[in-house]
């Protein structure tokens, strides 16, 4: 699939200045403000304790200059065992501190990710990969998480840093200018470094996300894959995808990780420089042998914490693209804009498309569509595949925005209305039925928790005598697995009629399935259908005769324009494009056809018969 093969980023993909990643940032973690500063503190106490290593062993390199050892060497040897313990507790403290926050930081931000990815409109989850959008809420909310984590190590790092070169400064102050001097070149380096390093994230980052879309889609669609024999194909594909990924991951892993040789190259060079310059200072008297050595044997303590700053920028630089496209999924404009939020009373059902345009891409769909449905009326949508009857049942959901024209329910701007309160009163049955993993009742109390099993158990119980609920194995606390995939498609339709029926919504959108189902399934789901049609304003696109015959007004559609509407009978004597649809799509469903097709199908065979040919 080309949908795979590249690293494109989304179209709600945006680039941030680091300044205001920073700013986003610091809203996650300003909650957080006192844990993070105990765990400064901490550093603090980790960074003096640490620095002050290297100036114990300074004093008592000096005391071994001077004269024989002493009872002071003892204590030196203590206060080292002592800044060994306050090190062990401060960074215990640090990284509980820290892990906390990155937890708590980590929850917010998915939470915050997840709401802006379902509060989007249907039209973004067609434009873009579930996958790829799953990806952005785990593994790059983690990766951001992990930044606080970085930033502790990085202030710790400059912390000691700072310290150790004052006192280097102390023990030779001569040979301090020649450090600082080095010191902006690393820096430099890894300032120059940042722009490559943020480069190679974002392509590792959507290789992966490339790489969960794809297992996803695979997973989801392992039934049809193993139908058509085609395991081999979805695995090859795979590979592909996930080679991609490899490929691009180990260059990204190859750039991070040239960063610290490339800088300890450097170091050495440093090194090498002052070991140069304090050489000939000792040979002009200007500097004793003893601090010379104690000088270059402390570089290492600023060495170590200056290439792991620098070092760090490249991790940092991940957690950045990471927020990045974190941030750029929060930030993503929605393509349904609600007007106002006025409130929603009960409706009435009254519908009025007004010159409608609507396009998905550039193809127009609906151009200056009008159509009104009255309060309660049962219209049944008919027409060819690519007539528009979907898109009229998703802009009346308000799934994808319009372009042109207005849409008014009960003579209110469906923009004006609150969206979440107005589709509490829509009743929506897609072509293939979704259900969550569970029981039954609990799909069917899916849009109203409040309702009891008891009165689940009677509304059920009203389709048929509840007949159909004898053919579960467990009745109504059956489990249904995922997607329902243990019940047959004619009792998934039942559990999706049945949890409109207790919504009881004001208008009702079935999107009829075209799957073949038996007589008795048939049966009730046409007592499901119309215990609801009582109390709804409905549109049906319909695939079933029966539902057609018990609309109140058929739309026949083509090209998303209404060429025919009236009933069933007024149709089929006009003789037009309903009539030629209904020898298309519905007449074999009559009870005529079914009684003459045994004896058509017998004569049929038995001319094939007689000539040869086949039926």
């Amino acid at each position: 699939m080309s949908f795979f093969a590249g690293l494109d980023a989304e179209s709600y993909d945006r680039t941030y200045r680091d300044a205001d990643l920073a700013r986003r940032m610091g809203r996650y973690f300003r909650p957080h403000l006192r844990k993070l500063i105990w765990a400064i503190l901490a550093i603090l106490v980790m960074s003096v304790a640490g620095a002050a290593s290297p100036l114990l062993v300074a004093a008592a390199v000096e005391r071994m200059t001077v004269g024989p050892l002493s009872p002071a060497m003892l204590s030196l040897a203590g206060l080292l065992f002592l800044m060994g313990i306050l090190v062990w507790a401060a960074n215990w403290l640090r990284r509980r501190l820290s892990a906390e926050a990155v937890g708590d930081v980590m929850l917010a931000l998915r939470r915050d990710a997840f709401t802006a990815s379902v509060g989007h409109d249907m039209s973004f989850f067609s434009a873009h990969a579930s996958g790829r959008v799953v990806s952005r809420i785990t593994s790059d909310t983690q990766e951001f998480a992990q930044v606080v984590v970085l930033v502790t190590d990085v202030v710790s790092q400059i912390l000691e840093a700072l310290i150790v070169v004052a006192a280097l400064a102390v023990i030779e102050w001569r040979l301090t200018p020649w450090l600082l001097a080095f010191l902006p070149a690393i820096f430099f380096f890894s300032l120059g470094f940042r722009r490559i390093a943020r480069r190679v994230t974002r392509r590792g980052f959507r290789a992966m996300a490339n790489v969960n879309a794809i297992i996803k889609e695979a997973v989801t669609g392992i039934a049809v894959a193993k139908n058509f024999r085609q395991e081999g194909a979805i695995y090859d594909e795979f590979a592909a995808v996930n080679a991609q990924s490899y490929r691009i991951n180990v260059e990204r892993g190859f750039v991070l990780a040239a960063v610290f040789p490339t800088l300890n190259a450097l170091a050495g060079l440093g090194t090498a420089i002052l070991v140069y310059v304090g050489g000939m200072n000792v040979l002009q008297g200007l500097i004793t042998y003893g601090a010379w050595y104690l000088f270059i044997q402390s570089l290492d303590y600023v060495w170590f914490p200056v290439l792991n700053v620098s070092a760090f920028w490249s991790q940092v630089q991940g957690g950045l693209s990471a927020a990045e496209r974190v941030f750029a999924l929060i930030d993503a404009e929605p393509a349904v804009v609600q007007t106002d939020h006025q409130s929603v009373p009960r409706l009435e059902g009254g519908i009025v498309f007004d010159r409608v345009s609507f396009r998905y891409t550039q193809e127009p769909v609906l151009e200056n569509f009008s159509l009104e449905i009255r309060p309660r009326e049962d219209v049944a949508l008919v027409g060819h595949t690519g007539a528009g009857k979907s898109t009229i049942a998703k802009l009346i959901s308000r799934f994808y925005e319009f372009q042109g024209g207005s849409i008014r329910i009960d003579g209110r701007d469906i923009r004006s209305l609150d969206l979440t309160a107005y589709r509490r009163q829509l009743g929506i049955v897609p072509q293939v039925p979704f259900l969550f993993s569970g029981t039954v009742v609990d799909n069917v109390r899916y849009a109203r928790p409040e309702v009891s099993p008891v009165e689940v158990a009677s509304l059920a119980r009203r389709i048929g005598d509840g007949e159909w609920i004898e053919t579960l194995p467990e009745g109504l606390e059956t489990e249904v697995g995922e997607r329902g995939a243990r019940l047959s498609m004619g009792q998934r339709q039942l559990v999706s009629l049945l949890r409109v029926l207790v919504q009881r919504p004001a208008i009702f959108v079935l999107d009829e399935a075209t799957a073949n189902i038996d007589p008795f399934t048939e049966h009730q789901i046409q007592l499901a259908l119309g215990l609801i049609l009582e109390e709804a304003t409905s549109i049906l696109i319909a695939h079933r005769l029966s539902t057609v015959r018990a609309a109140d007004r058929i739309i026949v559609l083509r090209q998303g324009a209404i060429i025919e509407e009236g009933n069933h009978r007024g149709l089929m004597q006009q003789g037009g494009h309903y009539a030629e649809l209904y020898s298309t799509y519905f007449r074999h469903q009559s009870l005529e056809y079914i009684d003459r097709a045994p004896a058509d199908w017998l004569g049929n065979a038995a001319e094939a018969k007689k000539t040869g040919k086949r039926p």
